[in-house]
């Protein structure tokens, strides 16, 4: 198969070759790579009917190039098949996330943000999987995609056969649970396509729909973002909604609530990724350290990692609700009150309500409520 002019394989060759290129991702630290083709009309439908009724909220580049997203080869000419990849992110050394959530002094991060950030690292690996492929093949249109498109990931990861859309909208495989990121190469190879994995295996469960907080899983296999708190910590630019902010507990960044119930994430393996073991101890730490970060240390301390792209006054905004969650204390009040002045009305109005919590708003210093 050396040098083999990339459309000139026969179709034995192409089998032989889809089996060499799902060992090669599984060298590269993939978990899984399935194949499947381009078709996604039968998601055109309950897409646009979920953007019509304005469950993506702001998340306005969800309703951009719906076309794009539809129809991959448009995305990117050429394509032919896309090879959709599961790379697997549970850090098994990383603090009891149901520990953490009781402890409402701590702040929840949800586990995939815990290291650093997946998109490049993901990306890379693509990369060099589609070098691998064009040594035997010679070059072919490509093209890797890690969020960082119009693409539809988890239809494709239903249609390449990865599995399953839960119930909460997350994807679920039969060997791996859902702790894991996906990945898509677009290739200009007519590679033979795994079956699909589109029927349902959840049954009669409804655990991840009981036990999110804020009841954004509206109905079984769908999600109203506008609801979910992980939209609310890291997609949603303005005020938390007030009415949601006690439900959001001591959750500062993502939630997993949905996923730590799901009977099938009893298959979830550890991954063995170091990139994904908790850097700064944001697996457990507590939320007044937490808000003494300036500018400069959030930035610092979370370089390489997900959580940057949230800015440092969506993270004290996130923090503010959480200490205005928290049991009462001195403690609580006074880190509160470092950032009442805060030049952000973002943050700021995030903090008088959380004193309100503590009955201490209207500028009462955490020494006069505390010393009689």
């Amino acid at each position: 198969m050396q040098n083999c002019s990339a459309h000139g394989l026969r179709p034995d060759e192409m089998r032989i070759l889809a089996r060499r290129i799902k060992h090669w991702a599984r060298e590269l630290g993939f978990q899984q790579l399935r194949i499947a083709r381009p078709e996604l009309a039968a998601w055109a439908e309950p897409y646009r009917a979920w953007l019509e009724a304005g469950m993506h909220g702001e998340m306005g580049y969800m309703a951009r190039n719906v076309d794009l997203r539809l129809h991959p080869e448009r995305l990117h000419p050429g394509t032919l098949r896309i090879l959709s990849v599961r790379m697997d992110y549970w850090p098994e050394q990383a603090a009891d996330p149901w520990s953490v959530l009781r402890d409402a002094t701590l702040g929840y991060v949800s586990r995939y943000a815990l290291g650093r950030d997946y998109h490049k690292l993901m990306r890379k690996r693509l990369q060099a999987l589609a070098r691998r492929i064009e040594a035997v093949t010679g070059p072919f249109p490509y093209r890797a995609f890690v969020d960082s498109a119009p693409v539809l990931e988890k239809p494709i990861a239903e249609l390449a056969g990865l599995g399953w859309m839960g119930k909460h909208t997350n994807v679920i495989s039969p060997q791996g649970g859902s702790w894991f990121f996906l990945g898509e190469l677009y290739v200009g190879l007519e590679l033979p396509e795994d079956p699909p994995n589109t029927a349902s295996h959840c049954g009669r469960c409804t655990a991840c729909i009981d036990i999110c907080p804020t009841g954004a899983i509206v109905a079984p296999y769908r999600l109203d973002a506008r609801l979910c708190i992980s939209y609310l910590t890291i997609e949603h630019p303005g005020p938390i909604p007030e009415a949601l902010r006690p439900l959001i507990g001591n959750r500062i960044y993502g939630c997993d609530d949905c996923q730590l119930v799901c009977p099938w994430n009893r298959f979830a393996r550890p991954t063995g990724e170091l990139d994904f073991a908790p850097r700064h101890a944001l697996d457990a730490a507590k939320l007044t350290e937490l808000f003494a970060w300036d500018e400069a240390q959030f930035l610092e301390r979370t370089a390489g990692s997900p959580i940057r792209r949230i800015g440092h006054q969506r993270w004290l905004r996130n923090i503010a609700v959480a200490l205005g969650n928290a049991p009462t204390s001195p403690e609580v009040v006074g880190s509160l009150h470092q950032h009442r002045m805060h030049p952000s009305p973002l943050v700021r109005e995030h903090v008088q309500w959380a004193l309100a919590r503590h009955g201490a708003a209207g500028g009462a210093s955490s020494g006069a409520l505390y010393n009689g």
